[in-house]
Formats: C-alpha cells, sequence, structure tokens
C-alpha cells in the first residue's frame, strides 16, 4: 500500500514548512527511518524522515516550495504499485486550498477597486544578464512565481547586491548557483564602467530592477507572529538598573586564567550574566512564571533562553536548570548552543521552554535597549555593553566600568516592587561575584 509523505510538524510551533532539498530523488528506493528531505521549520532546519518503504514517487513539492503542516508532498510505493488515488487526494488537497486562497485574494482585490483607483502603469526596465551586453536568458521560477536559487546562493547574491533576476542559472532546471552569483560578481565591473566614465554632474542611470521582493524564511514568520501576540495584548512596563562591573570584569579574568591552564574556553561576561539571572530567579519565583487564562504558573526549576542572531533573524536557545550549573558549564554549553543555533541544527527541546529570558546587544556597541517578551514568559532582559563611565565614589570622580541593564515585565506577573526586588539581587550578584561563585 501507498504511503503518503507529509510536510510533519517538526517543531511544537510549526504551521508551515519550507523545502530546503530533496535528499532522495524520484525513483529512489526508500526504507522506513530514511532521511527523505531537509525542512525549514519555523526554528530550524530538520530532517523529513520516511515512514514507509518503497520507491519515492510523484514528488509535489519542489525545493525552496512551502507546504501547511499535513499536506502530502510525496508518495513512496512499491514498484510497479498504482499511485492514483494517491496523487488524486494530494492534488484535492492542494485544489481546495487554492480556491480558499483564489476566493479570498478575489473578495480582497473587488473591495481595493472599489475604493481607489489603479495607479498609472511604470514603464518596465529590461534586466540585465550576468554578462554585460548579452541577452537575459529565461529564468526557473518555482511556482509562485520566485526565482529559483540554493540558499547559498541567495545569501552571496544579497551579499554583492546582485539581484537574483538579472542572473542566468546553469543548475538543475535552470537553478542559480554559486557559480553563476560569482560570475555575474565578476562581470558587474565590466558592465559597469561606462558609467564610471560619466561627468560627476551627469545623472547615472542604474539598469536593472530598483527593488527586490525577499520572501518571508518560516523562522521570520514565526518572529512577526510572536511578536504581534506580545507587545500589544501584554501589558508591559520596564525597569532599568545601573550596574558596576568593576569585580565581576577582574573575577572573569581570574577564571579564564584559570580555564586557559587547563585548556577549556574562556567565559564571556554574559556567561557570568546568565548565571547570576539564574541564581536571582531562583531567590524570586514570583519572576520565574508566566501567565495563564486560569491561573498563574511559578516554575521550581530555572530555564535560561539566549537570544541568539542567525541569519533569518532571532532564536532563543535554552541553557536548562542554569542556577545548578558552575560559569564554565554555562559557558561551554551557549557556545555550543548557539553555533548550532546559526547552522539551524538545534532539536525543539533546545530552544523551547525557557522560563525567563536575557538579550545581550553589548558585543555590538549598545548601552541600552528594551526587548519585547517571549510568551508565556514574564520577562526577559536587555543587557548593554560595559562601557568606562565617571561616576562619583566617596564624593570623588572616579572612572567605572558600568553596564545598563532593563527588564521588560509582564504587569500581569510581575509588579513594579517585585521586578525591582528581583534586579536588586541580580545587581548584588553582579557587583560581588564571589556570592554566585561561592
Amino acid at each position: 500500500m501507498a504511503t503518503k509523505v507529509h510536510m510533519e510538524a517538526l517543531s511544537p510551533t510549526m504551521e508551515e514548512g519550507q523545502l530546503v532539498r530533496w535528499l532522495k530523488q524520484e525513483g529512489d528506493a526508500v526504507s522506513e527511518g530514511d532521511i527523505l528531505a531537509e525542512i525549514e521549520t519555523d526554528k530550524a532546519t530538520m530532517e523529513l524522515v520516511a515512514r514507509g518503504a518503497g520507491v519515492l514517487r510523484n514528488i509535489t513539492l519542489k525545493e525552496g516550495g512551502t507546504a501547511k503542516v499535513g499536506d502530502v508532498i510525496a508518495v513512496i510505493a512499491k514498484p510497479g504499485e498504482d499511485v492514483v488515488s494517491a496523487s488524486a487526494g494530494a492534488a484535492a488537497e492542494r485544489k481546495v486550498a487554492a480556491a480558499s486562497a483564489t476566493g479570498a485574494a478575489a473578495a480582497s482585490a473587488g473591495s481595493a477597486v472599489a475604493t481607489a483607483p489603479a495607479p498609472p502603469a511604470a514603464p518596465r526596465v529590461p534586466a540585465v544578464s550576468a554578462a554585460a551586453g548579452a541577452p537575459a536568458a529565461a529564468k526557473a521560477t518555482d511556482g509562485d512565481g520566485r526565482v529559483k536559487a540554493s540558499p547559498l546562493a541567495k545569501r552571496l547574491a544579497s551579499e554583492a547586491g546582485i539581484a537574483l533576476s538579472s542572473v542566468a542559472g546553469s543548475g538543475p532546471g535552470g537553478r542559480i548557483v554559486k557559480a553563476d552569483i560569482e560570475a555575474a560578481a565578476k562581470a558587474a565591473p565590466a558592465a559597469q564602467a561606462p558609467a564610471v566614465r560619466a561627468p560627476a554632474v551627469a545623472a547615472v542611470r542604474v539598469e536593472g530592477p530598483d527593488s527586490e521582493v525577499i520572501p518571508h524564511s518560516q523562522i521570520r514568520k514565526t518572529i512577526a507572529k510572536r511578536l504581534a501576540t506580545s507587545i500589544g495584548p501584554i501589558p508591559t512596563f520596564y525597569l532599568t538598573i545601573d550596574v558596576d562591573m568593576t569585580r565581576l570584569v577582574a573575577a572573569r579574568e581570574q577564571v579564564n586564567r584559570r580555564l586557559e591552564a587547563t585548556g577549556g574556553g574562556k567565559a564571556s561576561i554574559n556567561d557570568f550574566i546568565l548565571k547570576a539571572v539564574a541564581i536571582a530567579l531562583s531567590r524570586h519565583p514570583e519572576v520565574n512564571a508566566s501567565w495563564g487564562d486560569a491561573a498563574i504558573t511559578r516554575y521550581h526549576r530555572v530555564h535560561v533562553g539566549v537570544a541568539v542572531a542567525i541569519e533569518d533573524g532571532l532564536i532563543t536557545p535554552v541553557v536548562r536548570d542554569a542556577d545548578r550549573k558552575g560559569i564554565a558549564e554555562i559557558a561551554a554549553e551557549v557556545r555550543e548552543l548557539a553555533g548550532r543555533a546559526r547552522e539551524k541544527k538545534l532539536k525543539p527541546e533546545e530552544y523551547t521552554g525557557a522560563t525567563f529570558s536575557v538579550s545581550n546587544l553589548g558585543m555590538f556597541g549598545i548601552d541600552e535597549f528594551t526587548a519585547i517578551i517571549n510568551p508565556p514568559e514574564a520577562g526577559i532582559l536587555a543587557v548593554g555593553q560595559v562601557t568606562d563611565r565617571v561616576v562619583a565614589v566617596n564624593g570623588q570622580p572616579v572612572v567605572r566600568p558600568r553596564m545598563r541593564m532593563t527588564m521588560s515585565c509582564d504587569h500581569r506577573v510581575i509588579d513594579g516592587a517585585t521586578g525591582a526586588k528581583f534586579l536588586q539581587t541580580l545587581r548584588d550578584y553582579l557587583e560581588e561575584p564571589v556570592m554566585m561563585l561561592a
């Protein structure tokens, strides 16, 4: 009996997935448990596993395309087995979804026509191929008209400022690959030479499209959805403290000397902050909590989420039981989690279940900022850079390393005094780090 290959829910919050690449092709023999494809979810790139054995047939989702959870994207059947019924079922599902989307689009278009006149048509600018003076080749596109390109080619094109629509693909089916972008980048100086020789006072016309439409990644879609459910509905207030980091900076130097002597990796300022936050949360369980429709949940274990910037946005790996771990252990775990987060290789259990989060932009030279709460958590700490500032000590001006931190609080769970007491405890640990290293 044929086995339908569904787009599976590969993360707890996944609603649709984007197919990065097929690892098996039509006609390939498949055993149950084989990895069929790589799927980009709302958090990471995961592997889609075969749920049956036979031959992979009737692939309906191409690389770069998206499908909702539950959609059929291929069929696994025995050689010669009739797969018409399975394929027909998949096609019917897609037709129903397409008809629904078309109806909604038509209704929206009708409303727009009734309220506003159509804008005048703009003159079209011809696309320029990678080779100067050569006519643009036909581009391979996916089902929704987007130019087909590998993820690496897209990134290289973005970094080089090259529009994918101006590049002819040499990959399978006209897909744009790394070599095509490199060739376009080399050809660009020659194509732009006439503009360089033009008089400085003359207007230079740039050939090619005026803009580029970049489709949302699954991660970016999820970020947008979750932030919309946070900043609006959640009554948020902010508390900021200024911390003297003199002793912590010195303690970090001592710890790193010991780690270096034993062959271990260095600990960052952020690793110390994570440890201090975790201990402070264990002393203030009313902050280590979340809001529910019927009750507030206070957590007896401390799981700290660490915001990590990745190419497509932001993800928050979780250091579990952080209050029970040493600085060196936290440092090693954060490095490992952050590395796999950037490679989109995190497992769902590694980025879910945080009870509080920390976002640090100090390494980018940011002094102070506010962060958006990650529901259902009740708070998030925004950390700025450590910088030398002149402060008064015993009535005399001195230079000290200082750091500002701002906590965003869900007022349904955390009151002003509650948040203030938590930050007082946190500051005590940071200004007297021996307290948390004991």
